[in-house]
């Protein structure tokens, strides 16, 4: 097995070893057009069709706009710096890796370990949510048997080949992509009176203190929302280690970010805005029970499109199972590239024939099925503890992309490198990576603002919202104590697997 030596433990290559000498890999079975559509359709989901409304209800629409905004060009510098790094070194553990090799063995560690536990749980979430909107056309059928049939079929998908998840997540993201198009073709139409009846244009703006309600905390609050909607968005830097041509494909789909942010999310909003007072009742949480007064549910309604609730629930249940699939997708390849760089169990570098980390697969699985039935003890209160944890695993990974960014880079240069060898140039350096370092801290402290406000700390509340905080610096300095790890020097930065698979 070759390995390279970073700080203060040994790191190894892309390449695990059969008994026999034969070096196991992932199978390249990502195409560009899979990775582009990763791309797209990876922060489309209950976060835009369903959330969205909560956001215009609390903040108006303008200040949902400005909170869309800002996370957007966040999550934008952010997948720059993750497409530069994976461009010239494609990682299927990508967070886990680069921390290791330019920041801290210590680091890499903790965010791998983060990144699996936060996937694996979504899974759990996300069966959750496919059993209630099947009760949209089956009220009295059985969770368990929904939870089932699509924890096999998620599980199924992953298990065939990568081939089998790339193309998957290909149609999920084509329905996905092709409603928000729909959805803002037939806003606009209704805008200007084409559709829907008479022209509304900005009337909606002007009601009572809009189109910027609740002031800044409102808009800060919306910055939470924001942010746990584009989460997904990093599946690319998990997904190059698996790309048939990375140097190439990985900057084109790292290219569609900053237009996807654009069209599918300031617009949408900017049409629901214009299209639904925030006044409106119907405008509440984002829940799966609530899926009839999704904003885009509404907007159909009122263009005079039938069965648009039904057609809604299809598409929403269509990014739940897209979400849950690349969940364990994800967590696997994590799961994998941990135990490949010996921070897990050695028998998780198994492959099968395909090139699955099979055993991996089963692990995921198992830890999403059985928080799955957390859900139905105690009144769901260990699974929200397990859910909030989670949910706060997204953020961090974010922070460990902006870390590892700047360091690789600044080590890039002190190496003697030119930037010119570098596939993908992230813009803006170093302006992009500190930006998103300072913006996903003040989300990350900011979360439950709501808890320190009043006569008393609601320490329950506080405790709650943010339990994945001391997880994850339990892991990071039980193991830097463990392992006596140390900053990684600038000079001792390995870049030596960077063009191994090409």
């Amino acid at each position: 097995m070759s390995q390279a030596t970073t700080g203060n433990e040994s790191v190894t290559n892309i390449s695990t070893t059969r008994d026999g000498g034969q070096p196991q890999e992932l199978k390249r079975g990502l195409k560009a057009r899979h990775l582009t559509m990763i791309a797209l359709g990876g922060s489309i989901g209950t976060g835009l069709f369903l959330a969205s409304g909560g956001a215009i209800s609390q903040a108006g629409p303008g200040g949902a706009i400005v909170a869309y905004v800002a996370i957007g060009i966040m999550v934008y510098f952010l997948m720059t710096s993750l497409g530069e790094m994976a461009a010239y070194m494609p990682e299927s553990g990508s967070f886990s890796t680069y921390a290791t090799k330019f920041v801290d063995p210590a680091l890499g560690f903790a965010l791998g370990w983060n990144y699996w536990y936060n996937w694996a749980i979504t899974i759990a979430a996300e069966l959750s949510a496919a059993t209630l909107l099947m009760k949209f056309w089956f009220p009295n059928s059985s969770s368990l048997l929904w939870s089932g049939l699509f924890l096999a079929f998620m599980f199924g998908l992953n298990y065939l080949s990568v081939k089998g998840y790339g193309e998957s997540e290909f149609w999920f993201s084509m329905i996905k992509v092709a409603t928000v198009i729909i959805f803002l073709v037939v806003g606009i139409l209704m805008i200007f009176g084409i559709m829907g009846g008479e022209a509304v244009g900005f009337t909606n703006f002007t009601i009572g203190d809009a189109p910027f309600h609740g002031g800044f905390m409102a808009a800060l609050g919306v910055f939470m929302i924001a942010g746990f909607s584009f989460q997904g968005t990093e599946l690319i830097g998990v997904a190059a280690g698996e790309s048939d041509d990375p140097r190439k494909n990985i900057p084109k789909a790292i290219k569609q970010v900053f237009w996807r942010i654009l069209l599918f999310y300031v617009f949408a909003i900017l049409v629901i805005g214009l299209l639904v007072p925030y006044t409106s009742p119907n405008l509440v949480g984002g829940e799966i029970e609530s899926i009839a007064l999704s904003p885009f549910t509404m907007v159909f309604e009122k263009a005079g499109l039938a069965f648009s609730a039904s057609v809604m629930n299809a598409v929403i249940l269509s990014a739940v199972l897209s979400a849950g699939n690349s969940g364990m997708y994800a967590s696997t390849r994590m799961l994998w590239a941990m135990a490949k760089d010996g921070k897990a169990p050695k028998f998780f570098t198994k492959l099968n024939r395909r090139g699955i980390p099979i055993y991996c697969l089963l692990m995921t699985a198992s830890v999403g099925m059985v928080a799955f039935f957390a859900s139905f003890f105690g009144d769901g209160v260990v699974y929200a503890w397990l859910l909030n944890a989670s949910g706060m695993s997204g953020f961090i990974a974010w922070l460990g992309i902006a870390i590892s960014h700047y360091r690789f880079r600044r080590a890039f240069v002190a190496q003697g490198h030119s930037l010119s060898e570098l596939p993908f140039k992230a813009r803006w350096f170093p302006f992009g990576p500190l930006f998103a370092f300072i913006l996903c801290i003040v989300v990350i402290l900011g979360q439950n603002y709501e808890a320190f406000i009043g006569d008393k700390i609601d320490w329950y509340a506080m405790m709650v919202s943010y339990i994945g905080i001391p997880i994850f610096l339990a892991l990071w300095l039980g193991y830097k104590w463990i392992k006596k790890t140390k900053v990684v020097k600038l000079h001792d930065c390995d870049f030596s697997s960077a063009h191994v698979r090409d």
